[in-house]
């Protein structure tokens, strides 16, 4: 259940859209292309970032670029 404090946890990185184009999930309800996002973990497939609906979503990350 620890992924319930990730949305308080604090900020890992910033991160940016740089696509919505999905193959096989609708990402463009949640994300917003050329908008930052805040990361609050990590894997090696994905970022959990407090998506659009202001809630932590996990996606893969080929849809963001990291800010320096």
């Amino acid at each position: 259940m620890i992924h319930q404090l990730w949305k308080d946890a604090p900020t890992i990185k910033n991160v940016k859209c740089v696509h919505t184009d999905a193959k096989k999930y609708l990402v463009n309800r949640v994300l917003t292309e050329g908008k930052t996002y805040e990361v609050k973990n990590e894997t090696e497939e994905f970022l959990f970032v407090i998506d659009n609906s202001g809630k932590v979503g996990g996606f893969y990350k080929e849809y963001f670029e990291e800010l320096q």
